[in-house]
């Protein structure tokens, strides 16, 4: 069992439990799955580019992305229907908690100037959203083996009812969330 998983189980729930003062366990939020989702729009000029983009998702996640394709045909962006735009990755269970592991303790401290995850990704139902700027972040990634730097999406899809409970629960979790402007100054005594 993953450190994160037993961790949720062990110290997060009665947490959550005692924070929100749930009744039963079966209320608090949890992690549901977590979508990798990298747009690849240039594969209208260069089909190949699809292909570096599921190698990337393929290295960081251990599983072989789905290519989405597209359904209508746009003139403007020489877009014809079911042409591939995107790859996307959907994790469960352990490869999810292994996933969301190597996010927090590798791959984020990696980032550049890095001051904290924004906290504006909330949709409204506990589910949250973070882009990454670059894939390169996860060691696993060659970047000899990329033709460029891309960014992705990730999205944690929680069973929390409203946003204060899927923030207390990825904050629970580890996720480094950026402190308000105010919070971050100490006082000089």
């Amino acid at each position: 069992m993953n450190r994160l998983n037993e961790r949720y189980k062990k110290e997060i729930i009665p947490a959550l439990t005692k924070e929100f003062e749930f009744s039963t366990p079966m209320q608090v939020p949890r992690l549901e799955k977590i979508v990798l989702n990298c747009g690849v729009g240039e594969a209208t000029q260069n089909i190949k580019t699809v292909d570096f983009a599921v190698y990337a998702l393929t290295q960081i996640t251990g599983q072989k992305p789905l290519v989405n394709r597209s359904k209508k045909a746009i003139a403007a962006f020489k877009l014809r229907e079911g042409l591939p735009i995107g790859v996307s990755v959907t994790l469960r269970s352990e490869k999810m908690w292994d996933f969301l592991d190597r996010l927090i303790s590798v791959a984020l401290p990696r980032v550049r100037d890095f001051r904290g995850v924004p906290t504006r990704g909330f949709d409204g139902r506990g589910n949250y959203t973070l882009g990454l700027k670059e894939q390169i972040v996860f060691p696993e990634v060659v970047i000899e083996k990329l033709d460029k730097v891309r960014g992705m999406d990730i999205t944690f899809v929680t069973t929390a009812k409203n946003d204060a409970e899927g923030r207390a629960l990825l904050t629970h979790l580890g996720m480094p969330f950026r402190k308000p402007e105010g919070q971050n100054q100490q006082v000089a005594a």
